[in-house]
This record gives structure tokens, sequence and C-alpha cells, in this order.
């Protein structure tokens, strides 16, 4: 049997839930799941699915018999072909209501674990314009609209700046005006794409690896200080300054201004030189009164007022007393650890990337913190016994893993070395889930307070309180 044939359609289908990765959840006539990436809870609408598994559908709406009483007006013209803020159709308080169910799912149904009930999700007072890093890619030949391709005419302005199509590495919709960072974001994007194109400045071309404008990134502060990294593919030296310059008189308000030559096959810049072409090389972050310094390659939450949230509640739920030596793994550029450095005996923190460390050193000196320590290395290599050793019995861990979650021998030495509480920070509830079902004949889980980080998507941060039975 063809691929082709094993599609189905199904009429007047409820959808009725929302799961992981932000799909539509129905159930088909014979009781498979449908997962459906156009649809929300509340919709009656008409599927075809794209693709068949053993338990379940993937599939789309095709016709809508009834619209949601959760839904709301999409702000962004972009919405529905850009890959991003794919709930934006979905009123903010429904989002909510659904990432909170998504994390106490998690726990219970993943992690199998006994549970308090989570305190109610912490909402984002921004909505849209609340992300201070956007990265856009550069196109020679752009997403075309099914308008464009069915006009039939010849269409010349193929350029484009803005964000890969779902699942096409080499399409670029280009973007007019994003709600997801503050301007002056959509103006500088736009500037730099209209300039390009009057300056016939070559846009990238992935397939054939060529062409001189590759990425843009502009970062942004709470302390109002604008970073805008352009990302060049070849080291035309005429073109490139004359962007700049055009840039740095535009914008005077950028306050660095950085760009890369990188002829690589890949866009990433973690192993490029950065050239300050005007300004500093980073921008300033504050927080409680601390201030981190933001290079072009540091990690830093990317909606800085939820942070401040996330991080308060990590701090209480630590309740420190200021003699606790604290570990912090995956402390990233430090910032938990400097957060919570004021009510603690001494923080250790522990990072894989060299960079990031160096970041969390500068940052720490930067504060006048100095019972602060921080340290390099794989993390189930070196958090181990002699590091114990060498550094003292934690009475406390925060541990803010990335989306995998943590290593099992990272679990097995925190189980090991028992401390009356460790904090876990996490952007996945099912992998922080399956952490917690291993130290569970340890641990109890004693509070759980979801974060919304990233309105108008499906992603949900979630912090737990473990102690020791």
């Amino acid at each position: 049997m063809s691929r082709k044939s094993r599609k189905q359609f199904f009429e007047h289908v409820e959808v009725t839930d929302a799961g992981a990765r932000g799909k539509g959840i129905a159930k088909a006539p014979d009781g498979r799941v449908i997962f459906l990436s156009n649809a929300i809870p509340g919709d009656v609408i008409d599927v075809q699915t794209t693709r068949k598994r053993k338990a379940y559908f993937e599939g789309k709406a095709t016709k809508f018999h009834k619209y949601s009483e959760k839904r709301q007006e999409p702000e962004c013209r972009h919405f529905g072909v850009c890959g991003g803020c794919k709930w934006q159709n979905m009123r903010y308080e429904e989002q909510l209501f659904y990432k909170q169910r998504e994390v106490e799912n998690n726990l219970t149904r993943l992690g199998k674990i006994d549970i308090p009930k989570p305190d109610t999700i912490l909402g984002s007072e921004k909505q849209f314009f609340y992300r201070n890093k956007m990265e856009f890619s550069f196109s020679d030949s752009r997403w075309l609209t099914q308008e464009e391709i069915d006009s039939g005419k010849e269409l010349k302005d193929k350029d484009a700046l803005g964000f890969h199509i779902p699942g096409m590495w080499d399409k670029i919709l280009d973007i007019e005006k994003c709600y997801l960072q503050e301007d002056p974001s959509n103006a500088i994007r736009l500037a730099v794409r209209d300039f390009a194109r009057k300056n016939n400045m070559a846009f990238f071309n992935p397939r054939k690896q060529e062409g001189l404008l590759r990425t843009l990134m502009i970062r942004t502060s709470s302390t109002g200080e604008i970073m805008v990294l352009v990302q060049f593919f070849e080291n035309n030296e005429n073109h490139i300054q004359l962007l700049l310059n055009y840039l740095a008189t535009e914008f005077p308000e950028i306050t660095s201004l950085l760009y890369v030559i990188n002829s690589k096959p890949n866009d990433t810049i973690y192993d490029q030189e950065v050239i300050c072409h005007h300004g500093r090389d980073h921008i300033l972050e504050e927080m409680e009164g601390l201030r981190f310094k933001i290079n072009a390659k540091s990690f830093y939450q990317t909606n800085s007022e939820q942070a401040y949230n996330l991080y308060k509640v990590t701090r209480e739920f630590a309740g420190l007393t200021g003699n606790e030596l604290v570990y912090d793994l995956y402390t990233g550029t430090g910032t938990i650890a400097q957060f919570v450095a004021r009510k603690a005996g001494k923080v250790i923190g522990v990072e894989a990337v060299p960079e990031a460390i160096e970041d969390a050193k500068s940052n720490a000196q930067l504060n006048n913190i100095d019972n602060v320590e921080f340290f390099t290395g794989d993390m189930k290599k070196v958090f181990n016994s002699a590091f114990i050793a060498r550094h003292g019995r934690p009475d406390i861990i925060i541990t803010d893993p990335p989306r995998d979650g943590m290593h099992k021998d990272v679990v097995q030495q925190i189980l090991d070395i028992a401390p009356e509480k460790v904090v876990y920070v996490s952007c996945n509830s099912a992998t922080q889930a399956r952490d917690l079902a291993l130290m569970d004949d340890v641990y109890k889980v004693t509070r759980v307070q979801p974060v919304d980080m990233f309105p108008q998507t499906h992603h949900v941060e979630n912090v737990v309180l473990l102690e020791k039975r």
C-alpha cells in the first residue's frame, strides 16, 4: 500500500485537548489519537490525515464547522506560516491552563510520582515583545506564498530576512513585523534588509554556499542597551563597512555593533572570532542591582522579566539562611549562582562550556561577589566524589540542565551526596519527570511552580523542590 493511500479523511471531529509541541488533540473513529497542527481545543473540524502511525495519526483541519470559544484573533500577519508563536490563536489564560496541566500530567503520568498540587503558573506580564534576543536569517530565495505561486507572475524580489519555514532548512519567510522583540528590533531588521537590497548586497544561498549576508542577531537589555551582530559569509570589506557604518549612523542607540565572517557550512558563531565595529563588545543586563555582561556568545534567559521571577522562585525554594554551601549545576554564565549568593554561605557553579564560565567569573567580579567559585567540565565527569571531597558536601543543590535533563550518573551522584534539598529548574517537564522518578526513593517533591517564559508558544519552565524523605 502506498504512503499516499494511507491518508484518511474524518468529518465533524472535536478537538479536545492540546498536547506535546503545541499540537491540538482529537480522537479518530477507531479511537486513535490525532495530532493536529492548526486547531485548538473546542474546534469542530474535518481532518485530513498527513501521517499514520500504529497508535496515532498526524493531520490538519481542512474545514471548521465550529470555532472554539478559546480562540482569539492572531496579532501577527505571518501566523500559520512562520514556525513560531503557534498558540497566538488561543487566549492567553487558556495557554496558561494547558501549560500548567502539561507540567502536572508529565510529573504524574510519566514520572509516576506523588506531587503536591502545583502552585498556579506564573504568567508573563508581557504577552508580546518579551524576548531580549532574536536571530534572523538571510536568503536569496525566500518562501513564496500560495497566492504568489498561483499568480503566474515573474517575481524578482526573492531576497528575504526572517525565519526558517518549519522543516525547510533553505527557505526563509521574509518578516515584515515580528511581535517577539521590542523596537527598534523591527526597524533595524527592515533597515538592514532594505539597505542591502538597495546596494546590491548578495543574500546567502545555503544550497550553493554563496552570498555575503548570512544572519542578523539583535539583543536588547532591560537597561536599554542594544547589541547588533551581522554574520557575513564572504569577506567583502567594502560592503561590510558600508552596511555597518550605515547602521551606526542610522541607529545611534546601538551600543554594541559587531560582526563575524563565517565561511563554514553552518552558521553557528561559537567557534568564530567576533569583531567589534562600534561601541563595546557587550551589553549590560541588570537584576536586583546585579549587573551581567552579555556578549555575542553569552547564554542569558531570553525573557528578562520572567527570568527574574524564575530566579526568585528558585531562591525561595532553596530557603537559604546565609550559611549553606550551595552547588549550582549547569550554571551557564552563573546567573542563578550570583542571584542566590547573597543569601548563601558559598556557591559552587559547574558548567561544561568554558566561555560561559569565563563570563560567570567576569560577572562575579563585576558584582563584587566573592563567595562564588566556578568550574568547567562535563557534568557527569567533573561532578564526582573527588570534586565533593575537595569543595565540600553541599547542603543544597540547584540544577538547571538542558532540555535532555540530567545524565543518569549526575542523578546518582546527587543521590550519593544526598543534600537536604534539591531545587530542579527545567525547560522540559517530561525529562524532569524522568529524573524525579529516579530520585523518588530518597526525595519527596514538596513544591511545584510552573513559570511561563514564552507566551504564544507551548513551552513552559518548571521549578520543583525536593526534600529528603
